[in-house]
């Protein structure tokens, strides 16, 4: 893919801003011994039964390592470039997932989001650097596709392609 420098810089400005967010949560939770996901997910509303099942006593902590560790494991392969195409597409399936925790419906977290909230909008901007294979930018996936074991093994091409 041929990328103009006005799109290099477009691309990589909203892979490593996606990778500050998801760095950031994951500074918040990683590194906070008491953090767990029952907070949260124990008041949401819309949805709640659904949301309920992941903060049972036998759930929580798995739910809370898979949130804490994911957030970091985006943000660094965001950061670095390397894998961006598997890593974007956990990361909208996280801001799906979060944009319904939020959801009081119609409203998104509270009266001021309709319908609409940011996390849509950063699933869109994950769809976009998948689209646009934002990991070649300055990033390592133009190199891990050029290794001699992701040609040798061709299933392996679509993660860093």
């Amino acid at each position: 893919m041929t990328y103009s420098p006005y799109e290099k810089g477009i691309l990589f400005y909203l892979r490593m801003t996606m990778a500050w967010t998801f760095l950031y949560a994951a500074s918040h939770q990683v590194f906070v011994p008491s953090f767990s996901v029952v907070g949260f997910l124990a008041h949401t509303k819309t949805f709640h039964d659904f949301f309920a099942m992941f903060t049972t006593p036998a759930m929580a902590p798995i739910t809370t390592f898979l949130v804490e560790y994911g957030h970091l494991a985006i943000g660094l392969s965001l950061l670095f470039g390397l894998m961006v195409r598997v890593s974007a597409a956990f990361g909208v399936l996280l801001m799906i997932t979060y944009w319904f925790a939020h959801m009081d419906w119609p409203f998104i977290g509270d009266t001021n989001n309709f319908i609409v909230d940011y996390h849509l909008v950063y699933a869109g901007v994950l769809v976009y650097l998948i689209a646009k294979k934002a990991g070649h930018v300055f990033g390592l996936d133009a190199w891990a596709e050029n290794l001699t074991f992701v040609r040798t093994h061709p299933a392996l091409k679509p993660l860093v392609a």
